[in-house]
């Protein structure tokens, strides 16, 4: 049984940063494709970014592009967003979602993930 668990939400200035991880317990960390979501209060799940297998395809929501970034590190089984240049409308609860995959390059932002984490609250307000 694959296990996520999200850590590093805090509440933050607008334009100030955080790095979010997805830690993974469990066999098999190499083929799990991972996806970053989040949800704010009213609103649907929004796929902010994903990473491959091979972490060579990733992929980002507009209105996130340039600001945040996904990476893995095979090491600590943990897959990590580092978001630059908050904004307000960034605030909601950030999960990760695992899913396996036999494709090396394949990820989506659609919440089509078999595995989830409890969720990590970001607030960004002055």
């Amino acid at each position: 049984q694959l296990r996520l668990a999200e850590s590093g939400g805090g509440l933050v200035q607008p334009g100030g940063s955080l790095r979010l991880s997805c830690a993974l317990s469990g066999a098999g960390f190499p083929f799990y494709a991972i996806g970053w979501f989040r949800q704010a209060p009213g609103k649907e799940r929004e796929g902010v970014s994903c990473v491959s297998t091979n972490g060579g395809t990733t992929a980002y929501a507009d209105s996130v592009k340039g600001r945040f970034t996904i990476s893995r590190d095979s090491a600590k089984n943990t897959v990590y967003l580092i978001m630059n240049n908050l904004k307000s409308e960034d605030t909601g609860i950030y999960f990760c979602g695992a899913d396996w995959t036999p494709s090396p390059s394949f990820c989506t932002r659609r919440p089509r993930y078999a595995y989830w984490g409890q969720g990590t609250q970001v607030t960004v307000s002055s």
